[in-house]
């Protein structure tokens, strides 16, 4: 079975520095495991590796998509399989990094054998966002599919709108479908390697990263992107990328958004958070310590791995 060590953890708990570090030990590649990564022109409040940081090591499944297209999970796997065969097949190590836990799940598992997607239920059910509100369809969907409801962010749009789309086409829960699954049947041998770090040390970085963006120009990419796509485009539920849309619409002052972005953002690692601890696999890296104390962990880590794996 092909071997991945894979990265993750909540937004800014420094993946990006320790992958790239463990890459250059271990003549590795980096796949970017970011759902907002995978879209050109998304750069700055994606938090897209550096021209330097690419430079150092190379990187995969970024800029993958323009703003206009589709993009979704079935897509994203198809894509890292072929990454892994194509760095595997160089005598390379593949190292998957990012916080987007549903890519990681079935990248390791596989898709459950729900229905394709119905580009015309897709649409309508989409056309009712705009219409009636997202929280009309979660409360339509707590009473067809209660426990992916219950599961489910009410402001998840993405997977609302996917419960709802089987639901219609086949009269049965997607959560049905996905206990049959329970994503049991492994792809890949995997060391997964987790940063977390104290909440108050993440909520500083959040809000510096924040600053960061917006005073290198995160609101000016926003401005350039409304000239050519709408924010009813999947690319725009990227975290903080609407708020922007929202300020330059003058319905918010610069002020206002970027505090909304700061709790937006606090609160999907949270979430994040959550998700990556229920899952008992992961050897967890404490991220507020020194970059060579969290990379000697890690090695440590990744040598048994691939001694195992011999």
């Amino acid at each position: 079975m092909k071997k991945i060590v894979v990265i993750c953890g909540p937004t800014a708990s420094g993946k990006t520095k320790l992958a790239i570090e463990l890459a250059q030990k271990y003549n590795g590649e980096i796949i970017s495991a970011d759902s907002g990564q995978v879209w050109r022109e998304l750069d700055l409040g994606t938090a897209k590796p550096t021209f330097e940081e690419r430079r150092r090591v190379p990187h995969h499944l970024i800029d993958v998509v323009t703003p206009g297209e589709h993009f979704d999970v079935s897509q994203y796997c198809a894509l890292a399989d072929k990454a892994i065969d194509d760095i595997i097949g160089r005598g390379k190590v593949p190292f998957v990094v990012g916080g987007t836990g549903m890519y990681l799940r079935v990248l390791f598992r596989g898709l459950c054998e729900a229905p394709p997607q119905d580009l015309q239920i897709r649409k309508e059910l989409e056309a009712r966002i705009q219409t009636e509100g997202l929280n009309r369809l979660h409360e339509e969907l707590q009473n067809r599919d209660p426990p992916l409801a219950k599961k489910l962010n009410p402001k998840d749009t993405t997977r609302i709108v996917r419960g709802l789309e089987v639901y219609e086409i086949t009269g049965i829960p997607l959560s049905t479908f996905q206990e049959k699954h329970q994503f049991q049947n492994p792809r890949y041998e995997v060391l997964q390697i987790g940063l977390c770090c104290d909440k108050k040390v993440l909520h500083e970085r959040i809000e510096k990263r924040t600053d960061w963006m917006l005073y290198n120009g995160w609101v000016e990419e926003v401005r350039e992107l409304l000239k050519f796509y709408s924010t009813g485009s999947q690319a725009f539920r990227t975290l903080g990328y609407k708020t922007i849309a929202t300020h330059l619409k003058g319905e918010l002052s610069l002020s206002e958004a970027t505090a909304e972005i700061k709790k937006q953002t606090k609160a999907f690692a949270k979430r994040q958070g959550t998700w990556f601890r229920s899952d008992p696999s992961i050897f967890w890296v404490r991220g507020e310590e020194s970059l060579k104390n969290i990379f000697d962990a890690a090695v440590s880590a990744v040598d048994h791995f691939l001694c195992l794996c011999q």
